[in-house]
């Protein structure tokens, strides 16, 4: 086997999000890639074959042999993206062994013990997809801007509509969302940005307009909203149809048989109510119809006395799990219904607690990641199929405010947002979709246009973190990503003497600020005929292919 290239990059993973890692850094980069994987891990994985530059080591164990074979030594960096937390950590230990200065970028759940691991190994950086995922997830299904805030210098931006941001807090604008083709992301005339990164002032002013946590929070139903909940929880809704129809059939006859008696309301109600419960008697003095009626109200009360008794049992059994599964303090309106409680759905489920939404999760199987968490919130939990009419209608799907499918299976998210269009045809629904291609296909066949792949949007600040750039956060504009970095402009940069006009490209690339070489604060919003100097620090919003570009100006010449 011919030996690996130089200056390439090692990744060990199959999924989704590996294959497009391989992608973006053989198309975009044009670098060479060596993915390793055991056979397990290829058969559910994807075909790396259809990628230039990319080379495939399938063997039985990732150990030190492998990571030599794919030429670790001489890697610019390695990408550790299985879904195991504990099998990555073992493996970047055993790389900074082999390859004590290579770039590391560790796919962890676990971000916290994360954190503790980049220090302790050293030029690593650890990511997790659901972490990065969970926030553009939740600002779609609630119809609002992604809004992370990001620590750049010693400000705190945000991402926000202009027209909540007073103008001397703005610092760029972001995008032009009036074209119908997709937003005009980083125009070339600022003023005509509808989206912008702003400065947040204040404790929580700008950061809660921006999430809506300012808002006023939602009334409590009223107390005959909290009794129609208590008996919709108590009887299923088959039962409630079938007493429905029958009580009506009781009282049409009776008000029919006491009209043609010439009764009045109360004696004609005591004669209706005498034949539904004790069987209607022999009359011979009624005329035929009247017989008739009478012997209708004697069948209707054959099926009121066994409906009474259902409705007995079934409230007893029902409230009795209900109690268990909190289903009695489910919100019956207005609510977000999260199914799938794994990584992502956990993610997003503990974003909407920490902004005090109402919600309702639905579980699968009782060992799902996230089960523990709701029940720990007091979150209302359904262990159940989403697949079934039953479960959605229990969540309440056709009266509720948005639906976040985000199960691990590309199929069951795709039926659980038909069902609940089939509920309510106009709701707000979110699709966790893990390939890119289905993702496109869904929103044009089926009329989901809010579907979203977790690869790609986590995949930018894979590629970013393994070529060693210093991105300090990413922005989702619809399906677009622009990056915030910083940009080092080296001895000798064709960048040198450069001023910030001639930098900025629109759609591409935009200087927010300057931090000259010695000095501790970034100069924001520079003037655009300021020169660049060698070593200055530049601070950007970019794409992913302006922020290439610019890398590549920088550098030394």
């Amino acid at each position: 086997m011919p030996s690996a290239p130089s200056h390439h990059f090692v990744l060990n993973g199959s999924d989704d999000l590996t294959y497009r890692l391989a992608q973006q850094l053989s198309d975009r980069y044009r670098t060479e890639v060596v993915v390793l994987m055991t056979p397990a891990q290829q058969a559910p994985g994807r075909d790396f074959s259809d990628l230039p530059r990319v080379r495939l080591i399938v063997t039985d164990v990732v150990d030190e042999r492998a990571l030599q074979q794919a030429g670790l030594a001489a890697a610019s960096g390695l990408a550790l993206t299985v879904q195991d937390d504990v099998g990555n950590l073992s493996l970047a230990l055993l790389a900074r062994e082999l390859a004590p200065s290579v770039r590391l970028v560790v796919r962890m759940y676990h971000t916290s013990l994360g954190h503790g691991i980049e220090a302790l190994l050293g030029n690593t950086r650890v990511l997790s997809d659901a972490e990065i995922a969970a926030p553009e997830l939740v600002a779609t299904a609630l119809g609002e801007v992604a809004a992370t805030p990001v620590q750049v210098g010693r400000r705190t931006l945000v991402v926000a509509p202009r027209d909540a941001v007073p103008p001397q807090d703005v610092v760029c604008g972001l995008a032009d969302l009036a074209p119908a083709d997709g937003p005009d992301v980083l125009p070339a005339d600022d003023r005509t940005a509808d989206l912008v990164l702003a400065e947040q002032r204040g404790p929580a002013s700008l950061w809660e307009t921006t999430l809506g946590l300012s808002k006023v929070a939602p009334k409590r139903p009223s107390r005959l909203g909290q009794l129609a909940a208590f008996l919709g929880a108590l009887v299923s809704r088959k039962t409630r149809i079938a007493v429905t129809l029958v009580l009506g059939l009781i009282l049409a006859a009776g008000f029919a048989l006491g009209r043609s008696l010439g009764q009045p309301a109360w004696d004609g109600f005591y004669a209706a109510a005498t034949a539904v419960l004790g069987g209607p008697q022999p009359t011979p003095e009624y005329r035929h119809s009247q017989q008739a009626l009478q012997l209708l109200l004697g069948l209707a009360g054959l099926a009121f006395i066994p409906l009474v008794t259902a409705l007995v049992v079934e409230g007893t059994v029902r409230a009795r799990l209900a109690v268990a599964q909190l289903r009695l303090s489910q919100p019956r309106a207005g609510h977000v219904v999260v199914v799938g409680l794994g990584g992502v759905g956990t993610r997003v489920l503990r974003l909407l607690h920490d902004r005090n939404i109402a919600m309702l999760a639905i579980a699968q199987n009782e060992d799902d990641r996230g089960v523990a968490l709701a029940r720990e919130l007091n979150i209302p939990l359904i262990i159940g199929d989403p697949a079934r009419e039953t479960t959605m209608r229990q969540a309440g799907v056709e009266r509720c405010k948005a639906l976040l499918a985000v199960d691990r299976s590309d199929v069951a998210n795709l039926q659980t947002a038909l069902y609940g269009r089939k509920l309510q045809p106009n709701l707000r629904v979110v699709l966790r979709v893990f390939n890119p291609d289905l993702a496109e296909r869904v929103r044009t066949t089926f009329d989901l246009p809010l579907s979203r792949s977790v690869s790609n949007l986590a995949v930018p600040a894979f590629a970013e973190a393994l070529m060693d750039r210093e991105v300090i956060g990413t922005i989702s504009v619809d399906r677009r990503v622009l990056l915030i970095a910083d940009v080092y402009v080296s001895p000798g940069s064709p960048l040198a003497a450069e001023t910030t006009a001639g930098i900025d490209q629109p759609g591409r690339v935009r200087v927010i600020a300057v931090t000259e070489f010695g000095e501790p604060r970034p100069l924001w919003k520079p003037s655009p005929l300021r020169r660049v100097r060698e070593r200055d620090k530049l601070t950007v919003v970019a794409s992913r292919d302006g922020l290439t570009e610019l890398t590549a100006r920088a550098a030394r010449g």
